[in-house]
């Protein structure tokens, strides 16, 4: 005879216990903001990606248009609101929105309403989601990011900007093109400001285990000299132009950049990366946001890296710094 099983029983079960999965919020349902959800969906980067904007027409597009395409992903939910509230206990914030550049407008020329609606956001997110590390993106980024650290009184650790991440990128992707190596064996940063007065750094960039610098080409493709470098650096500054020009916003390489930035810190995976953060005594140069090589994980940013510098490289971090300065003091920063 089967006997049946008593109430208590099904009390002594062990019950399933929630496990807390990590959530993606992006502020700005723009260009950049759309496109990093779908990079980071793609990527698998977060188990819940969460879109904010004031558009809610467009925020629950965007969300509807990403959301039919789940079945062809890494296993996630996609949600969206223009209430502020769908940011709640994210993990990481990634801060996208803000005025749209316009052909032959600097990074510059967005500071100020830039700063404006981050003044305005910031402090409602923090309030939703106080854990969460958050970067910034939008631009001027280096700007921006040391007017949200004063906004929002988080430390330097759980704020940061996405700095010359993609600037590195595009560097790296030139000297692949230029030497007819793998990308992915060419390492090298972009340091400083993410704009105009950006710089290489050459002196620690090496191809596979050699050392730029020393590297004397293969077969048809001749070596790295000055003149190459120059034209090389030049085109990294100026190619955002050119794409802004060209179709009105750059957008898939940045969210790219940007998913790199969000599993960084998702997994814990202490990357290096080339983030904009406040700098305390990086080479003499303190109270400034603008990009060195640094640790990346989940805290947020780390140590930052004293990568070797020529004399050169080292006036050109420190000139950067300068014009930073400069333009955080013109709005009373």
């Amino acid at each position: 005879m089967t006997e049946s099983r008593d109430s208590d029983d099904e009390q002594l079960a062990p019950s399933t216990p929630h496990r807390r999965t990590s959530k993606l919020a992006i502020v700005g349902a723009g260009a950049v903001g759309s496109t990093m959800a779908y990079a980071a969906l793609m990527r698998g980067a977060a188990r819940t990606v969460a879109l904010y904007d004031i558009n809610s027409a467009k925020v629950n597009a965007e969300v509807l248009d990403l959301g039919h395409g789940i079945q062809f992903m890494p296993m996630a939910e996609v949600v969206g609101s223009d209430d502020i509230a769908v940011c709640a206990d994210a993990d990481v914030v990634m801060f996208t929105a803000g005025a749209k550049q316009k052909p032959g407008q600097t990074r510059m020329d967005l500071a100020e309403a830039t700063i404006s609606l981050v003044r305005k956001v910031l402090p409602s997110l923090v309030e939703v989601a106080p854990d969460a590390v958050y970067v910034m993106v939008t631009n001027p980024v280096d700007i921006v990011t040391y007017a949200a650290l004063k906004l929002s009184g988080l430390p330097p650790t759980q704020l940061f900007g996405s700095g010359t991440v993609l600037d590195s990128s595009r560097l790296r992707y030139l000297i692949a093109q230029q030497t007819g190596v793998a990308v992915q064996n060419v390492h090298a940063y972009i340091a400083g400001e993410h704009g105009d007065s950006e710089l290489p750094l050459w002196s620690s960039a090496s191809i596979g285990s050699v050392p730029l610098l020393e590297w004397n080409g293969l077969g048809e493709h001749g070596p790295l000299t000055a003149q190459v470098r120059d034209d090389i650096a030049r085109e990294v500054v100026e190619s955002a132009y050119r794409i802004i020009e060209g179709k009105g916003a750059t957008n898939y390489a940045v969210a790219l950049a940007g998913s790199r930035i969000i599993e960084a810190i998702l997994n814990d995976e202490r990357r290096i990366l080339p983030v904009s953060s406040l700098l305390d005594d990086f080479y003499g140069i303190s109270d400034v946001c603008l990009s060195v090589p640094a640790i990346v994980g989940a805290q947020g940013v780390g140590d930052r890296l004293a990568v070797p510098m020529s004399v050169d490289e080292l006036a050109g971090l420190r000139r950067s710094a300068d014009a930073l300065r400069s333009v955080a003091q013109q709005f009373g920063l």
